[in-house]
């Protein structure tokens, strides 16, 4: 067949196979410029209402909770309350073994009815001393009265003055008779002091014994239940260095508090009075509600993480909730209504591709560095979508925030704009940024 003829039955054939290359090249070149340029995912600003919240977990306590001690040592003979008992004020929980503390109480009786008597004993011998003073004293003054006469008989020279001398030694010695018996009335005095002070140290023995005999039994200090109880029959109570606790009482379980551990960043936030809400993995369908008490100002580090214990108040009529249960706490801190919301994934976006211009797109735009970088008085940028799906920065004052949303304050943002949140590539998508300062309520965004 000639060439011609040939070429002529497959015009058509050549005609299709030359478009179909042409849509080929025309296509990859039209995807594979499509899919250079970077694709965002982005979010319409809307309105609505903001509640900021502080998220923390904490533990469930009685309002009141006391450690019942032992002061004595002893052997645990009766046991009369055991867990989840309601007990009162004054009623009896255990008898520790008492035969050694009757034994001490008696013989500190004894010591002091001896020395009672002794007391006795020796406030009669003073009595007797006292009346021998008196005797030497009266002995004396008729030996004084007798040595006069004699002086003036010797004068009148009716006696020799060797009776005289005999009558003056006399007197001497009845005087030396009575500074003895002054002397023996200050021992007797002494030693009956002695006695009183002996008397009174057996006293305080004999009530010693008599407390220690008391403590033998372990009496509830409070009206309430027992949640503890820390000892059994036959066991030895050893109270050498410290009070071992037997019991725990908690005083009243219709009114409880939540021990929640709170970031120090949130502290700031927490006003006493503020409602709370929380919950409990026992009753993980119900709210409940309390009301901060107060923060403590005793700190927790662990890891560098300081928190503190903030102390929430609620009512437990039903005894529902139980001491030492785990409770996830809500704690509101600030709320807006019906503001320009923006999501906190825009906060932290940052356009990649357009890292190196950025200055020249802050200053093109009027962004101030506190802005941008410092994010002083709550000023952040975040990128808006323009007419042209090219990217614009808008400076924005920002609020409070619940995580998802931020309240704005100031800026040129209006429902309805575009905000970029993320930046598209093969295979994942990327977000650029950190946790935006400024934030009102702490914690990380979608915590």
């Amino acid at each position: 067949m000639p060439l011609r003829d040939s070429y002529q039955k497959h015009k058509l054939a050549y005609f299709i196979g030359a478009a179909c290359l042409v849509l080929m090249i025309g296509s990859w070149y039209y995807f594979s410029t499509k899919s250079s340029a970077p694709k965002y995912t982005t979010v319409t600003v809307r309105k609505g209402d903001i509640t900021a919240a502080v998220q923390a977990t904490g533990t469930i306590n009685a309002l009141t909770t006391v450690p019942v001690g032992s002061y004595v040592s002893g052997t645990v003979q009766y046991i009369f309350a055991d867990f989840n008992t309601r007990v009162k004020s004054g009623q009896v929980l255990a008898q520790l073994d008492p035969a050694i503390y009757e034994a001490q109480v008696t013989q500190a009786r004894g010591n002091l009815q001896n020395a009672q008597a002794n007391l006795v004993t020796l406030a009669a011998n003073v009595q007797v001393d006292v009346a021998n003073l008196a005797k030497a004293q009266a002995n004396v003054k008729y030996e004084q009265a007798t040595a006069k006469r004699s002086q003036d008989l010797v004068t009148a020279g009716v006696i020799s003055v060797d009776s005289n001398d005999l009558t003056q030694s006399t007197l001497g010695q009845s005087q030396a008779d009575v500074q003895s018996a002054q002397a023996q009335l200050d021992q007797a005095k002494a030693t009956l002091a002695q006695a009183r002070s002996q008397v009174v140290s057996t006293q305080g023995g004999l009530k010693g014994a008599e407390t220690s005999l008391k403590y033998t039994t372990i009496i509830s200090p409070i009206d309430g239940t027992v949640v503890a109880r820390n000892i059994d029959v036959g066991q030895s109570v050893a109270a050498a260095l410290q009070a071992p606790n037997v019991f725990t009482v908690a005083q009243d379980l219709t009114r409880m508090q939540v021990y929640a551990a709170t970031d120090e960043s949130d502290t700031g936030n927490i006003k006493a009075g503020a409602g709370v809400t929380f919950q409990v993995d026992a009753f993980p369908t119900e709210q409940f509600h309390g009301r901060v008490s107060t923060v403590r100002l005793n700190p927790t580090t662990v890891q560098n993480v300081v928190t503190y214990n903030t102390v929430i108040d609620f009512s437990n009529p039903d005894e529902k909730l139980l001491p030492g249960e785990t409770a996830y706490v809500t704690i509101p801190t600030g709320h807006a209504s019906n503001v320009v919301q923006i999501p906190n994934p825009a906060l932290t976006f940052k356009p990649a591709a357009l890292r190196a211009q950025l200055p020249q797109i802050y200053k093109q735009y009027n962004i101030s560095r506190e802005a941008s970088t410092t994010h002083l008085g709550g000023w952040q940028v975040v990128w808006k979508m323009g007419p042209d799906k090219n990217l614009i920065p808008v400076a924005v004052q920002c609020g409070i925030t619940d995580y998802n949303n931020t309240q704005l304050l100031q800026g040129d943002l209006h429902e309805g704009d575009v905000l970029v949140i993320a930046q598209q590539t093969a295979g994942a998508t990327t977000t650029t940024g950190t946790r935006p300062p400024g934030f009102t309520g702490g914690g990380p965004p979608g915590r």
